[in-house]
């Protein structure tokens, strides 16, 4: 099974994307599954897991609901509110959904990423952990540090979102090297393929802006513990679904077996997110 492990869905009119505005009229409309099947069939993508893209209860339900009549959604990554005293009764609800498979924290969207490291959000990532639930960590290549500290404390189910969103641009790789490094040696992390375009220059990035990034991020996860995912339709700031599938298959060492890619574009998401587990539920 072939998989995007990381794209979005919304509607504007349900007016909880506070960060899609007309000031970027490239994502400011509707973005539904009848938009992205044509794209996954292009690139044989089978399955899609879908997340979060507002921190709100009410968004989460709104793609699950996506999710209930879906053939190609295969997941649903969720919002939480940690800070709310009641949010284990929240996750259970949640959990209850047949499709329902982890939360996303953003920590990007935090004023002080060190937040991730009070006593409740430590007492909640403990619980995280002890339920085995997987989380999404989205995070800057500035906010590592916190991370690493983190992953000191608890033993998350995690992976990290769009590489950490290191500075393509600039062609920047420390830090970002050493923490995603330190962050690796941890087997329980993750790392998604994605998002990375948005990173680069959105008018004229090439294949080689990406190669030392992707480069790095095998040697240190391994084919094993890395996943695709198109970041569709974030993605079209800066190129189509199709151009970012074939950044990836590009980007990858030329001699990258078949059972690797494999698990890049699948085995991978399956594991880290139990869909075998979910599907004999």
């Amino acid at each position: 099974m072939r998989i995007d492990a990381h794209q979005h869905y919304w509607k504007i009119s349900r007016d909880d994307y506070g960060w899609i505005t007309p000031d970027i009229p490239t994502l400011f409309r509707d973005f539904l599954e009848e938009d992205l099947v044509p794209h996954l069939k292009n690139c044989n993508i089978d399955k899609t897991i879908i997340v979060q893209a507002a921190p709100t209860i009410e968004e989460t339900e709104f793609i699950l609901s996506l999710s209930d009549n879906s053939e190609s959604i295969i997941g649903v990554v969720g919002w939480i509110d940690i800070e709310n005293p009641s949010y284990k009764e929240q996750l259970e609800t949640f959990r209850k959904h047949p499709k329902f498979v982890g939360i996303r924290i953003m920590i990007q969207d935090m004023p002080d990423e060190n937040i991730i490291l009070s006593n409740q959000y430590l007492d909640a990532f403990s619980y995280l952990e002890q339920i085995d639930l997987p989380v999404d960590l989205l995070v800057t290549s500035n906010q590592l540090q916190a991370v690493c500290e983190l992953l000191k404390q608890v033993k998350l189910r995690g992976v990290i979102d769009h590489i950490a969103k290191p500075e393509i641009e600039k062609g920047k790789l420390e830090p970002w090297k050493s923490n995603m490094a330190e962050i690796a040696s941890y087997d329980n992390i993750y790392c998604k393929l994605s998002g990375m375009v948005t990173e680069a220059n959105h008018d004229k990035w090439t294949t080689k802006d990406f190669q030392p990034y992707v480069d790095h991020l095998v040697d240190v996860f391994g084919y094993h513990r890395m996943m695709y995912g198109s970041d569709w339709p974030v993605c079209l700031l800066a190129g189509s679904y199709e151009q970012v599938y074939h950044l990836l298959n590009e980007s990858l060492l030329k001699d990258v077996s078949a059972i690797n890619k494999e698990l890049i574009f699948g085995q991978n998401a399956v594991d880290f997110y139990k869909l075998n587990r979910k599907e004999e539920e």
